[in-house]
């Protein structure tokens, strides 16, 4: 960590070199000064481009020449030169090449590389508002994504799609109905459920082998209920009306008493300090918890199957969120990208290899539904390398050759950001993405329930704090292990603001500070949902 920051004060200052002084401001006037003087096409193909980017990739990179790239240069007319690297090499090679001068048209970033919005504000990127309501893909991401990419007022990153539903709390409706109880509404009847699940047999097995929840170190899953409830969510504000994260609002305060008292009744792991991912995992599909959470993408299956081996009846169900006092009731909406694309500044004197790069990235971000996933749908047919070539169709469905990334055979590979991008408006039902007919249930029990509820957009999403980037993850894990001791009774809960007392004192006020200036420029003042 320490040594990313360093590095990235060393870049503070070969960009500012290498970007001949210009900064965001000063690249937003050039915009404006552009505004309504564009005369070209932008699905002119008559003039050739060469066009270069950077990213990374987990795994190995794709061959630099292949059928996949050709098919790419000709639909284009561009000679595409990508530079994919793994992952684990990406950050040194990537800052290397930007602070020599030659970052290339486009280069990519994780979606907390907080290098994206320092190189923006010195004038590294593009500015991109006047040119996304050009593509079909581009100018349907919706405004409160593009807000995460925003410096001085303008847009300079792309978003990498990601579904924007979070893991939420699920609960076995088995159990449930073993012991003729109702889906809990509120904390109170939540930590009631629980005790029962602890107590009263709920597998009907004759053992006391169960509990209410699994829960792991760093209090993990949050069990959060809604925003209100959320630590990751800035919903809450303090007397000055200024936003604060949740980690130390009056929610959390009610989720840390709720967890200490399922703890004086053993219906939690009294080891759950101590236990990673992968064991709370375990405590679940295990069959010992009866409460946990899940998402509709990312579930294993695996995982699933050995929890019905162990008992066949096992149902598990997505749990509602609860009415918080202020009334309010949804989730919190995931930021709904896992990466982020930026274009270089200098591309602004070429306004046809502007249009023709972002023609190339949305390309690549094109949504098809399962049901046009076929050799008949030109597009996907040459996105995947063509039926025969690069995939095979097998009981109506593509199935990808073996050697499709590593022989470069489908364009798919050589796309920056390769992920489909849904829309809002799709008719997605992710539990087709599942074959276990168990694992379908839940999955369309947490769309179901997300798509009748509204949700909280976070205002923080894409604001970098200086003070978070220096003490924000030793000042959160204080956080975490101050309040696991107020779970495990080794401090009271009434100790609560002494300390958020001692969380502003170590830094945290000034956070709260920054990150607010930083809601405010994005023209937040009051909270949103969608």
């Amino acid at each position: 960590m320490k040594r990313k920051y360093l590095m990235t004060g060393f870049l503070s200052l070969s960009l500012s070199l290498s970007l001949i002084g210009c900064s965001s401001e000063e690249t937003k006037s050039d915009t404006d000064k552009k505004d309504n003087q564009k005369t070209q096409d932008p699905f002119d193909h008559s003039e050739k481009y060469t066009i270069t980017g950077m990213t990374f990739r987990y795994g190995d990179p794709p061959p630099s020449s292949s059928p996949g790239l050709d098919m790419i240069n000709d639909r284009f007319n561009i000679d595409y030169k990508p530079e994919i690297i793994p992952q684990g090499d990406y950050a040194e090679k990537s800052s290397a090449v930007v602070a020599s001068g030659s970052m290339p048209d486009m280069i990519g970033f994780t979606a907390d590389d907080n290098r994206f919005y320092q190189w923006a504000n010195e004038g590294a990127f593009l500015p991109l508002d006047d040119y996304l309501k050009e593509y079909d893909t581009l100018s349907k991401i919706p405004d409160h994504v593009y807000d995460s990419f925003k410096v001085n007022g303008h847009i300079y990153g792309i978003p990498r799609y990601s579904n924007p539903f979070p893991l939420t709390p699920i609960i076995r409706q088995d159990w449930l109905d073993n012991l003729g109880l109702e889906a809990p509404t509120s904390y109170e009847e939540l930590e009631k459920v629980a005790i029962a699940f602890t107590e009263d047999d709920p597998d009907q097995n004759g053992k006391d082998d169960t509990y209410g929840l699994a829960v792991g170190e760093n209090i993990n899953p949050n069990f959060n209920m809604g925003a209100y409830w959320d630590p990751s969510a800035w919903y809450h504000q303090n007397d000055d009306g200024d936003f604060i994260p949740g980690i130390i609002s009056e929610g959390r305060k009610e989720v840390i008493q709720f967890f200490a008292d399922l703890y004086k009744e053993n219906a939690m792991p009294k080891d759950f300090a101590v236990l990673n991912w992968a064991d709370t995992n375990n405590e679940f599909y295990s069959g010992k918890a009866g409460i946990f959470v899940g998402g509709v993408s990312g579930m294993s299956e695996d995982y699933l199957s050995g929890l019905l081996k162990i008992d066949p009846e096992a149902k598990l169900v997505a749990l509602p969120p609860f009415k918080a006092p202020d009334d309010s009731q949804g989730f919190t909406m995931g930021s709904g990208f896992s990466g982020i694309l930026a274009l270089n500044a200098k591309l602004a004197d070429n306004e046809g290899k502007i249009y023709r790069t972002l023609e190339l990235v949305d390309a690549g971000k094109k949504f098809f539904p399962t049901d046009q996933k076929n050799p008949e749908n030109e597009d996907f047919d040459w996105m995947w390398g063509k039926e025969g070539e690069g995939y095979k169709m097998e009981n109506n469905a593509p199935v990808r050759v073996p050697t499709f990334s590593s022989e470069g055979l489908a364009p798919s590979t050589y796309f920056l950001d390769n992920r489909e991008h849904v829309p809002s408006d799709a008719d997605v039902r992710y539990s087709n993405d599942y074959k276990l007919p168990e694992m379908k249930d839940l999955v369309n029990s947490l769309q179901d329930m997300f798509e009748s509820n509204p949700m909280y957009i976070n205002p923080s999403y894409g604001i970098v704090s200086k003070t978070d980037q220096e003490k924000g993850a030793d000042l959160t894990q204080f956080l975490m292990n101050e309040q696991a001791k107020m779970i495990a009774g080794q401090r009271p809960v009434s100790d609560w603001d002494k300390l958020v007392d001692e969380y502003l004192k170590r830094g945290g006020s000034e956070i709260i500070k920054e990150v607010n200036k930083g809601i405010e420029e994005k023209g937040y003042s009051e909270r949103k949902w969608e």
